[in-house]
């Protein structure tokens, strides 16, 4: 073996392994994967859903509006932008509660649930009293404010049930008090059928099973055993079939579930029918925006429980997925936001706004669908009605105060540092930054001798 220069033997190296090889590098969808999960993981990934999806459902049902209902407006003799400028208006102070909601602390939040809730009952009797409240399409729900301007109470009658409820049901369980099951539905039970009550004199369902929803909602976030949520549900069930029984006009509509033809039987079905035609003319990517041909007069309330069909017409189904999914990832910031709390007035609330929301865009969506009766509730945040548009982006603004709070989302926040606008001698963690870089190169060439 010949020696190195210094005399010694030379030294062997051991042969190297050859390197595994990068999964992540080498696999683009495990890339992609990983990515995305920890995308979805970032403290401000809920914040960022609600506050997106929310504001893209609103824009694009504003323009939707303003689609379907030109004919309407045209046949009423109004200007045909007349409906459009009501939900622009409606948007507009929505978006003023929106804001106050999310920027309020959670303290007041929990003060206003009692004004809320005493505000909510008192409008919803004034509903009951002759001159005050006023019948439209048969239900005795309004309030008229002058004018073309009216409002439905029972819409807020939401919002005040689920602060009300989950102020109740957080300082119950503050006291360890929900693991009695008298505690855990009085006065929760009675004063939500109060409400229904109040509903259900005006003939309103569909806004009585929304409300029936929110209720079992908040008794799951709860902890209800099994047999006492199985006992208010099977309450809450003969209640449904005996006013589906007594009402010819809900069994009508019960009937018309999957109709194909406008007469089923001695029921009418004019408008599931129609819903179904516009989907099904709709194709991939739809005939165009405006270019509907059910809301001449075929489909009747095109702009406001309906409009998912004429979504579907125009947009095709590429439009209804979009707006599927940006309720599915509405409904999963809720659902995330409800889950990573550790005050309980925040879970309630959250998990009850998101049950409002969701249930109510799935009875829309279905009845359009044809899958379930037509109950005559709106696709939330994306139908014509300022009384439901107001209350559901206040209800919005309280997820998005839920989520900004979150212990992680209040740190990424704190971070973060607006990168426009810093105030001049402001000094950064790297130093001071020189602009005039132009300058220094020509001091520094003259310091240098250069001339």
């Amino acid at each position: 073996m010949p020696g190195s220069r210094t005399g010694r033997p030379p030294v062997q190296r051991a042969a190297r392994r050859p390197a595994a090889p990068r999964a992540s590098r080498d696999n683009p969808v495990r890339r992609l994967r990983l990515r995305a999960q920890r995308a979805w993981d970032r403290p401000l990934t809920a914040y960022y859903l609600i506050l997106g999806g929310s504001l893209l459902i609103i824009v694009l049902g504003l323009v939707m509006v303003y689609s379907a209902s030109q004919i309407t407006a045209l046949q009423m003799s109004l200007p045909g932008s007349f409906f459009f400028r009501k939900q622009f208006l409606a948007a507009s102070i929505g978006g003023v509660l929106l804001l106050v909601a999310s920027r309020m602390p959670v303290k007041l939040h929990r003060a206003l649930a009692y004004p809320i809730l005493a505000g909510a009952v008192f409008m919803m009797v004034l509903v009951q009293v002759p001159g005050i409240g006023m019948s439209v399409n048969g239900n005795q729900n309004w309030i008229s404010l002058g004018g073309s301007f009216q409002i439905q109470p029972s819409e807020f009658g939401k919002l005040a049930l689920v602060l009300w409820s989950a102020d109740l049901l957080a300082r119950k369980q503050e006291k360890r008090l929900l693991t009695q099951w008298k505690h855990m539905l009085v006065p929760l039970v009675p004063v939500s059928f109060l409400l229904l009550g109040l509903i259900m004199l005006g003939g309103d369902m569909g806004t009585a099973i929304i409300l029936t929803a929110i209720l079992f909602g908040l008794l799951w976030l709860a902890g209800a055993p099994t047999r006492l949520f199985a006992g208010v549900l099977s309450i809450a069930g003969v209640l449904g079939v005996i006013l589906i029984k007594t009402s010819p006009n809900r069994m009508a509509r019960l009937a018309c579930i999957g109709a194909t033809e406008p007469k089923t039987g001695v029921a009418d079905c004019w408008q599931a029918v129609h819903g179904i035609y516009a989907l099904a003319s709709g194709g991939l990517f739809g005939s165009g925006l405006g270019a509907s041909v059910e809301k001449w007069g075929q489909l009747p309330e095109a702009h406001t429980d309906f409009i998912f069909a004429v979504t579907g017409e125009e947009l095709g189904l590429a439009g209804t997925l979009s707006v599927l999914a940006l309720f599915a990832a509405l409904g999963y910031a809720g659902i995330r936001v409800a889950g990573r709390t550790e005050d309980p007035f925040v879970r309630y609330a959250a998990g009850g706004v998101t049950t409002w929301i969701t249930a109510q865009a799935v009875i829309n969506i279905g009845a359009v669908l044809g899958l379930l009766p037509i109950a005559g509730v709106p696709l939330p945040l994306f139908s014509y009605g300022g009384s439901a548009l107001l209350p559901t982006m206040f209800a919005i603004g309280l997820l998005i105060a839920f989520a900004r709070d979150e212990p992680g989302a209040r740190a990424a926040l704190a971070l973060r540092q607006p990168r426009f606008g810093r105030k001049r001698g402001a000094r950064s963690p790297q130093g001071p930054r020189r602009w005039n870089t132009m300058r220094r190169r020509a001091s520094a060439a003259r310091s240098s001798g250069e001339r």
